[in-house]
């Protein structure tokens, strides 16, 4: 194993490699040199090195700029591992010399975001003054989660293929989707509905290219139903929400969005709609072959606490909200 180390040393430095992945990454050298604070000959001097080191053309230089060659896409994933790794490394060591400071990256869907992780966040901050979370909100989480800019990523597993061999999930809750209107929309008044009555009624939903879109589908075709036709469309579901609270539109949302959200109790109303099973459930992903830092476990213990009231369904407290 030393023998193999000190060949990998001699033919591959730290520096070459962060050079390599700053021009791919800038596009052309002298923008990578302008970033680093050095001279573009610096820059190319690097590549030289690395490529006669490893005997493979690393960029194909071009009119336009450079591009990484199958050989520098496979270098560079693997440098972006490597450098993720040793920055864990200097937070392991922060954490020991202080338990109770550090940073942790979490990416949701700004359903979630917005809601559950925000009062994940607040409990945890309330806890460590000095641990700093950065939320970062996007519909495609896995890219960001497997190009390391994340920790960690809370959603429904289904957003991320888990059958990857390098992604690992573990369950927080389960989560039901209800019909909503607003409290002044004359359905609130009613104590039992069809699902079939409201097929006519204005629907704010997702576009048919969107996760949320499936769920709604499957909800309305257990009942022997196909979907409405929009009144609107949009990906938001924050913005879905927002509309139907106006009081002329429904729509439907999860009982975590609801429960998390914010407020939604004061104008939003769940309709006694008897829905076939329809519990989804949103989990943490993580790389599987990447150890977390303390404070991102802290972060998922704490998940975890404030996941618990949401273990059992609760539609009845809904209602009455």
């Amino acid at each position: 194993m030393g023998n193999g180390i000190q060949r990998i040393e001699r033919r591959v430095k730290l520096q070459d490699l962060r050079v390599l992945m700053s021009v791919v990454e800038r596009g052309s050298m002298a923008k990578a040199a302008e970033s680093l604070a050095t001279s573009q000959p610096a820059i190319s001097r690097s590549i030289g090195d690395l490529e006669f080191s490893l005997g493979v053309r690393l960029l194909d230089r071009g009119p336009r700029g450079v591009a990484p060659t199958p050989y520098g896409r496979a270098l560079i994933r693997r440098g972006i591992a490597i450098f993720d790794e040793l920055k864990q490394g200097v937070q392991d060591i922060e954490f020991l010399a202080d338990p109770t400071a550090g940073e942790v990256r979490i990416a949701a869907p700004i359903g979630w975001g917005a809601g559950f992780v925000l009062t994940v966040i607040d409990r945890l901050a309330r806890r460590y003054p000095r641990v700093v979370c950065h939320l970062m909100i996007c519909d495609t989480t896995a890219p960001v989660l497997e190009q390391r800019q994340v920790d960690l990523v809370v959603t429904r597993p289904f957003a991320i293929p888990l059958a990857e061999d390098h992604l690992q999930g573990e369950v927080l809750f389960a989560d039901s989707l209800f019909v909503i209107a607003g409290i002044k929309n004359p359905w609130a008044r009613r104590r039992r509905i069809k699902l079939a009555d409201l097929i006519n009624e204005p629907w704010a939903l997702p576009p048919p290219d969107d996760d949320a879109h499936i769920l709604l589908t499957d909800v309305f075709r257990a009942a022997g139903l196909e979907l409405p036709r929009p009144a609107m469309v949009t990906t938001t579901g924050v913005a879905r929400i927002a509309l139907v609270a106006k009081g002329h539109f429904l729509s439907m949302a999860s009982e975590s969005v609801l429960r998390f959200g914010g407020g939604w109790e004061r104008s939003i109303k769940v309709l006694p709609t008897d829905l076939a099973a329809n519990d989804g459930v949103v989990g943490i992903i993580t790389l599987k072959n990447r150890t977390l830092t303390p404070v991102a476990q802290l972060f998922i213990d704490c998940a975890h606490e404030v996941a618990k009231p949401m273990a059992k369904p609760r539609r009845q407290q809904l209602r009455k909200a």
